[in-house]
């Protein structure tokens, strides 16, 4: 018998399986079950080289907590095929008795003191990673028919937001004009599609001035609070002085994020400084602007670059998040995000911004700071290679 043959052989086999885990999408205890396997011995084939293992089964909690699944999607399904009559409060009571059940068949007690939204969320933290796929996805559906943000944000904090529906998630939430949550979407998920980062960068430039974003407050309250908070620790003697120095870094990058920038520029903020948004991506994504979304952009730069040049003296701190827990750190664009991104509106728009007169004098004035920053970089270049120099000769002596 060929090698070949003896992998193929034993899916074309009748013999009966030990269990049905074809109705079944997760296994979540696998190391238990990578004991219970048993060699099958082959009478027919003493030296066969592969043999059929026996024992493969599912925990019978495992089972149990899968079933719970499905019959919470059945049921919520159903309740949804009536969103009219169907409201917030019930749903909350239908997907924390769910997740009330997981944690009882997890551990013997029953998980929280309420089902309202609020410990809804804390119970997501938990046991999101026991949702089923199809589960997740149902729920953050309900979540955008029945408008309960804070659950669907916890979903998008806590990394539950399956690819196949992220697509959907994010003009449902862009519909709904939910910037935080947009903002949650470029933070935490990390496989967004160029497409529906184009969405959501035409987005923050387009959103309206003059409507009330309630959702935008987030966006403010999240800068100053970490602004103050770098503050605050700048000044505490307790933290020691190397500690007070990352603060006091910390304290000026968040000042040159906050201070100067409308809450929708701040949206900004978030999608130019992600790792995940490469030159390519962006490039692609700034090719599909509007002039009047380009002009905004430039402004924005131009914001950017005038700060820069007027504080030289601050640069990226990523020490900040791990040692003082100023998260937002990692969210300040820097000199170096900026100017990569003017240079892509400059190369993917390069005839509408000669061709159309309304961007010359934008232009004119990002050319002077250009200059100023050049003239300064080349400075420091020269100092650098001067104290280099100096201390390679130290060395020698």
């Amino acid at each position: 018998m060929t090698l070949l043959e003896l992998i193929t052989k034993p899916s074309t086999e009748n013999s009966p399986t030990t269990s049905d885990v074809g109705n079944y999408s997760i296994v979540l205890n696998s190391e238990a079950l990578l004991h219970q396997l048993k060699l099958e011995k082959d009478q027919n084939d003493d030296v066969s080289l592969l043999q059929r293992g026996t024992g493969w089964k599912l925990l019978s909690t495992d089972v149990e907590v899968i079933e719970l699944g499905q019959n919470f999607i059945k049921n919520l399904k159903k309740k949804m095929k009536n969103p009219n009559t169907f409201n917030k409060d019930e749903f909350f009571e239908l997907f924390g008795s769910y997740l009330n059940e997981i944690w009882e068949k997890l551990w013997g007690a029953v998980l929280g003191d309420g089902l309202d939204e609020g410990n809804i969320v804390k119970m997501i933290e938990k046991l999101g990673n026991y949702m089923g796929r199809d589960v997740k996805g149902l729920v953050m559906e309900a979540c955008v028919v029945l408008e309960t943000w804070e659950v669907l944000g916890s979903l998008i904090v806590n990394g539950l937001v399956e690819h196949s529906g992220l697509s959907s998630l994010i003009n449902n939430l862009i519909e709904k004009k939910q910037s935080w949550l947009v903002v949650l979407c470029v933070k935490h998920v990390i496989d967004i599609q160029t497409y529906d980062m184009m969405c959501v960068l035409k987005y923050f430039l387009s959103i309206p001035r003059d409507e009330d974003d309630g959702s935008l407050v987030n966006v403010r309250k999240e800068w100053e609070s970490q602004a103050m908070s770098a503050i605050e620790k700048a000044m505490d003697l307790s933290l020691g002085p190397i500690r007070m120095e990352i603060a006091r870094d910390a304290s000026l990058l968040l000042m040159l994020a906050h201070d100067g920038f409308s809450v929708y520029e701040m949206c900004l903020h978030y999608l130019l400084a992600s790792r995940n948004v490469d030159e390519v991506i962006l490039g692609a994504c700034i090719s599909k602007l509007s002039g009047s979304e380009i002009m905004i952009l430039i402004r924005y730069l131009k914001k950017w670059l005038n700060k820069y040049e007027r504080f030289p003296q601050v640069c990226p701190c990523p020490k900040a998040p791990f040692e003082l827990g100023l998260k937002a750190c990692e969210w300040v664009p820097s000199l170096e995000d900026v100017v990569k991104c003017l240079g892509l509106v400059v190369d993917e728009h390069f005839l509408s911004l000669v061709l159309h007169q309304e961007f010359h004098e934008e232009l004119k004035s990002l050319n002077e700071v250009v200059n100023s920053l050049t003239g300064e970089a080349k400075v420091c270049g020269i100092l650098s290679n001067l104290t280099e120099t100096l201390k390679s000769r130290h060395r020698g002596l």
